[in-house]
Parts: C-alpha cells; sequence; structure tokens
C-alpha cells in the first residue's frame, strides 16, 4: 500500500517560524535547510519543497520579522494625533521596542542587514523601509520621514552594537533637530 502524504497546511509557516529561531539561536551562518528541518521537526524534503533556496527562506522569515517596529507605529497613537509631540513620541516608541524582547530586535536587524550580502533580500529590507517611511508620513513630509528612519535606525544599531542603554532624552533631542524644531 503506497504511503499517503500527511496533509499539513501549517507546515509552510511552521518552516518560517523554525527559520527565525535557528537564525535567532545561530545567526544566519547557522541556517541551512537541515538545521531548518530539524528545528521544524519535518522531513528534509519539506524545506526544499516549500523554499527552492535559503534566500526565498530568509525573505519569508525577514518579512515576518519586519512587522515588529513597524506594527509599533502603526498602532501608535502619536502619529494619529496631529498635535501630539511626535518627536518625543517617537523616542518613547524606539525605547518601548528596544526594551521588548531583545533577542526578536537583534534578529529583525540581522536579518534587513543581511541583505547587504544577499540582494535577494534587497527588496523586502527596502518594502520594510518604505513601509515605515508611509508610516511617519502621516504626520510629515516623506524627505523628512526618510530621515527621521535614518536616524532612529542609526541608534536601534548603536545601542545593539555597542550594549549601551538606550537614552531617550538624546533620541528626542535629535528627531526633534530632524523635525526642525530644536
Amino acid at each position: 500500500m503506497p504511503r499517503r502524504r500527511r496533509y499539513d497546511p501549517e507546515r509552510r509557516q511552521r518552516l518560517i517560524d523554525a527559520a527565525i529561531r535557528v537564525v535567532g539561536r545561530d545567526g544566519i551562518a547557522g541556517l541551512s535547510h537541515r538545521t531548518v528541518a530539524a528545528e521544524a521537526d519535518v522531513p528534509l524534503g519539506s524545506t526544499t519543497y516549500h523554499f527552492a533556496s535559503l534566500d526565498e527562506l530568509l525573505i519569508a522569515a525577514l518579512r515576518q520579522t519586519n512587522e515588529g517596529f513597524a506594527e509599533l507605529l502603526r498602532t501608535s497613537e502619536v502619529l494619529a494625533d496631529p498635535e501630539a509631540d511626535l518627536a518625543g513620541g517617537l523616542a518613547r516608541l524606539v525605547g518601548e521596542w528596544l526594551a521588548g524582547e531583545r533577542t526578536g530586535v537583534e534578529l529583525e536587524y540581522e536579518l534587513y542587514l543581511a541583505a547587504l550580502r544577499r540582494p535577494a533580500l534587497r527588496t523586502v529590507a527596502a518594502e520594510w523601509t518604505d513601509d515605515v517611511i508611509e508610516v511617519l508620513s502621516r504626520r510629515t513630509d516623506p524627505v523628512t520621514a526618510r530621515a527621521l528612519m535614518a536616524l532612529m535606525d542609526g541608534i536601534c544599531v548603536q545601542v545593539l552594537l555597542t550594549g549601551t542603554g538606550y537614552d531617550e532624552a538624546f533620541a528626542r533631542e535629535m528627531l526633534a533637530r530632524v523635525l526642525g524644531g530644536g
């Protein structure tokens, strides 16, 4: 009697989740079809069935992890209220995000920066940047929104790389300067 294939509609998502866990634990260098299959507890062939290449799997993982800060911005009251202190609100949001689950923040940046060496990821990294700029543009013009994004990215990378604490007052002052208020 031929073996019947087990119906597993969630397998693709489990593979993406497993890839995120592997990268979070071992970095991108530790990612392979084999490590993801083992982490997801599925046959090795499942990874290549759902993802023809590691880049394709990384793209799916990057799309999923990119939602962290962008979602925080989208749901923020500071962007909805035209009278709210935008610099102060953004500085607070960056602090909240950095104070959250550190592995998730590091993972989001690791996948984002992987686009430097993996051209296939660049489109997804650009989508994330464009999404954040679009959200910020609700309160300011697109050029200023891009500058705010660059500043917040720089501050986050410095905090992550140096291990220093986040200085919300400094972030607020710099964001205010970009916004023309300081």
